[in-house]
């Protein structure tokens, strides 16, 4: 695929904060976007069928709303269907006849995902198995099938940067199921020449994300006047990624012909401390009180995620360093968070 443009491209889970941002950009790049999602997992009923009516979860609901009201104002199609089952999902996509599919959907957290083992396992292995096996139907003729992992396979970092040949041994369930699909995807390409990408972020933030993440939840407590709690001494670092340069890079793979077959991380490629995050977060509210709290033994030991393979295979350039993304997201937060009061 030379060009996004006049591509036809399945998002399934697409109406989440990857999918939507992701969405937006083919759309204005010229693309046929269709988004497929149940609006379950980490998205409107999901909150809409919470029993506390807390402001936090009116704020997220607002949030979705916007997400949704921009699908519809760029005429982006959103099929309400459940990607668990197989049949509806078929259909949906044998309807749209896509050129590529984008298997997004999953349950966005790993905290959540060791307290429910069973639905993130239907969730993110269901959905994926079945979007496979209707990616490769014969009737059909999907160019290419881009799967989202995570950074949390890596587990442990075991030096500070990490190259997609660096051995994988993921903590937990997130990390676990997440490395599980990156070995069906290969397989079904093994097997039925399905040609793939897997991608690798880290650390993602941006706009209209309600997965409360850590640059989230340190805002929010922020302008809710409460202390920023940080599980570690601060020294922990992470490749923080904004939302911008992932969605660029999953175009950068969808319009180059050399990317199928191939693993990529989609980072910004460069860590920063939790500390870090802090002071940028201190720039902007000076009398910000920062508690440190012992650090979950969940959370493996992590850094940078080298992009070198992305920017001499499809020309990634990331843009977005976190000085930069940060400060912009903040500017975001801030005024969605006054129309609440």
């Amino acid at each position: 695929m030379a060009s996004v443009a006049g591509a036809r491209i399945v998002l399934i889970g697409g109406a989440g904060f990857i999918g939507h941002n992701l969405a937006l950009r083919l759309k204005k790049l010229g693309a046929e976007v269709t988004v497929i999602d149940s609006l379950t997992v980490n998205n409107y009923y999901e909150f809409k069928e919470r029993r506390e009516h807390s402001a936090e979860n009116e704020l997220y609901l607002r949030i979705i709303g916007e997400r949704l009201d921009l699908l519809e104002q760029n005429d982006i199609p959103l099929l309400e269907i459940d990607a668990r089952e197989y049949h509806e999902l078929s259909e949906a996509v044998s309807e749209t006849n896509p050129d590529a599919v984008v298997h997004l959907a999953a349950v966005a957290h790993a905290n959540k995902s060791n307290k429910d083992p069973y639905s993130t396992f239907d969730h993110s292995l269901r959905t994926l198995e079945n979007a496979l096996d209707i990616a490769r139907s014969a009737h059909l003729n999907v160019k290419h099938f881009v799967y989202f992992s995570s950074s949390m396979v890596y587990g442990h970092f075991k030096t500070d940067t990490v190259t997609e040949e660096s051995p994988c041994d993921p903590i937990g369930i997130y990390g676990a199921l997440k490395f599980a699909g990156e070995i069906l995807v290969k397989a079904y390409g093994q097997v039925f020449d399905l040609p793939y990408t897997i991608i690798r972020p880290s650390a993602l933030y941006g706009p209209r994300c309600v997965s409360r993440r850590v640059g989230q939840i340190f805002v929010e407590n922020v302008m809710a006047g409460k202390e920023v709690q940080v599980h570690g001494d601060g020294s922990d670092r992470l490749d923080f990624t904004y939302i911008e340069d992932l969605v660029s890079g999953v175009v950068n793979v969808l319009e180059h012909e050399n990317s199928a077959g191939e693993l990529f991380n989609l980072t910004y490629g460069e860590s920063r401390s939790i500390a870090q995050m802090a002071d940028i977060l201190r720039d902007q509210y000076p009398n910000v009180q920062i508690k440190y709290l012992p650090k979950d033994k969940l959370t493996p030991d992590r850094g940078t995620l080298s992009v070198e393979k992305a920017r001499a295979l499809i020309g990634y350039a990331p843009e977005y360093p976190l000085e930069r993304g940060f400060p912009e997201y903040i500017k975001w937060y801030h005024s969605i968070w006054q129309l609440q009061d």
